[in-house]
């Protein structure tokens, strides 16, 4: 309770400066726990906890899931670490709700951060990125795509006008309508450590990560009785369609079923990974050959390995369909859920030197990825049973099929030769969460993880030949994660 009372002292002490400068009273004392105030709600989350991988690589201070939980490309020795936002995203928050004194409407705003409480430092999954520059897959340590790039307001930052009757609408950073699904209908609620909707934002980007949330972006959401809507827009902040989105959702609800439809469309979708060492060496040569103002910040005549990055650019087009029912406590809610992702070539391709999330710049630029469409499909399933009023046990399987949509050679191919080749994951989880009380809770669980043919190539658990191509089928993992949140 000491972590409580410092939060809630907090408050009040900030409540007191701005009653004190507003010449009003203080709000009387109150055994309310709520940590909300004259329509002031701030509320946070601290996740951290103990995880074994079999096959893995060092933690990062700046990834927000601390480690690679399914297994990556780098994945190779046993790995044991503290690790951050397990079960959920650490974070603190501020959400303000001020009724407008016209109908039941009020004006609303939301600010989010996000943190990695092992290390202290602002989530930044590009840094993550860029501390890899250069080095070899043997050599590196956690390093993962993601929307969170150390903005200050990572998770949120939106304003604008809500009725419980009309709807939302709101403007500013969001997370999109896929991602509010993925966190509704995973049974894990999209957790880090065991899911792998969760871990990668593939499936809540519409194809891309960092797409999971949006900048520039204008969203509805509204219930009419048991019919719920949503839609988003995100404008480029240039002309035409360059890097503009659209999300549309519709479900309903019905006698313990919850059921949703998606449509998403982005253009300019970045899949940003980082440098090989021959493209760190290269450049400097790019100072003189490929870099041109204002696209490259301040003009400036050349790159630094410690901001640039190297992606993949495509236009998106998903569809998907999500949905769960309760049999009610303490028997089981069941999830499942399916989406439909097309990649195709940006019809507006980016140049070398285009600032992208969190500040940080792309080198090296690949517009013709996908001269054959690709296309991924991903499925879940999985339930959630609360077995007494304070322990649940949670369990799911997720999995991904990717097309052939390799060119020249290997066209149609269907084994490991490259990563355009035809391929899968499979994943399962396992896991037990504990409620000590209303805020605090542990839990201990189990993701195991496993990539095939296509989705295997250049994974450094596949043998490798004397040229260097994948001649192995598979690579997997096993991680167990024990670990404590607190929620306020």
């Amino acid at each position: 309770m000491t972590l409580i009372r410092a939060c809630l002292l907090a408050v009040s002490i900030a409540a007191a400066t701005v009653a004190h400068a507003q010449n009003t009273p203080m709000p009387a004392p109150s055994d309310d726990t709520s940590l909300t105030w004259k329509g002031l709600t701030f509320y946070g989350a601290v996740d951290i906890g103990y995880q074994y991988q079999t096959h893995g690589v060092p933690v990062s201070d700046y990834f927000p899931a601390g480690t690679e939980s399914p297994v990556q490309k780098n994945s190779n020795g046993s790995v044991s670490a503290v690790t951050p936002s397990n079960l959920s995203q650490s974070r603190v928050g501020l959400a303000g709700n001020e009724p407008l004194g016209v109908g039941d409407w009020a004006g609303v705003f939301r600010v989010e951060t996000f943190f990695n409480p092992q290390s202290g430092d602002l989530s930044d999954g590009l840094k993550s990125l860029v501390l890899n520059n250069g080095r070899a897959l043997s050599a590196q340590s956690t390093n993962v795509d993601t929307s969170v790039a150390g903005q200050i307001f990572a998770g949120a930052a939106y304003v604008g006008l809500s009725s419980p009757t009309y709807g939302s609408l709101t403007f500013g950073r969001h997370p999109t309508p896929l991602a509010d699904g993925i966190s509704k209908y995973d049974p894990t609620g999209a957790s880090q450590a065991f899911s792998l909707i969760g871990f990668s934002g593939t499936t809540a980007g519409g194809g891309d990560t960092e797409d999971r949330r949006l900048d520039q972006s204008l969203k509805y959401t509204a219930r009419y009785d048991w019919l719920h809507l949503g839609a988003l827009y995100q404008f480029s902040g240039a002309s035409g369609s360059t890097n503009t989105a659209i999300q549309a959702t519709v479900g309903a609800d019905y006698a313990g079923a919850s059921v949703d439809a998606y449509y998403a469309k982005k253009y300019d979708a970045v899949s940003a990974s980082a440098l090989s060492a021959k493209q760190v060496s290269g450049l400097a040569d790019l100072c003189t050959t490929s870099v041109t103002a204002p696209a490259n910040p301040a003009g400036a005549q050349c790159y630094s390995a410690a901001n640039s990055l190297s992606a993949t650019i495509s236009d998106n087009t998903t569809y998907g369909i999500m949905a769960l029912y309760s049999l009610g406590a303490p028997l089981p809610t069941f999830y499942a859920g399916y989406e439909h992702i097309k990649f195709a070539n940006p019809n507006t391709p980016y140049e070398p030197g285009q600032l992208i999330i969190g500040g940080y710049v792309l080198a090296y630029v690949n517009n013709e990825a996908y001269d054959n469409n690709k296309t991924l499909q991903v499925y879940w399933a999985g339930l959630k049973w609360p077995i007494t009023p304070q322990l649940d046990f949670i369990a799911a399987y997720y999995g991904y099929k990717q097309n052939s949509y390799a060119t020249g050679k290997n066209a149609g191919c269907s084994t490991s030769i490259n990563s355009g080749c035809s391929g899968t994951e499979n994943t399962a989880s396992a896991l037990l969460d504990y409620k000590f009380t209303k805020r605090f809770d542990a839990y201990i669980g189990t993701f195991w993880s496993e990539v095939q043919d296509g989705l295997a190539a250049g994974y450094l658990l596949t043998d490798l030949n004397a040229k260097g191509d994948s001649t192995g089928s598979s690579a997997s993992t096993l991680t167990s994660t024990v670990g404590v949140r607190f929620r306020f």
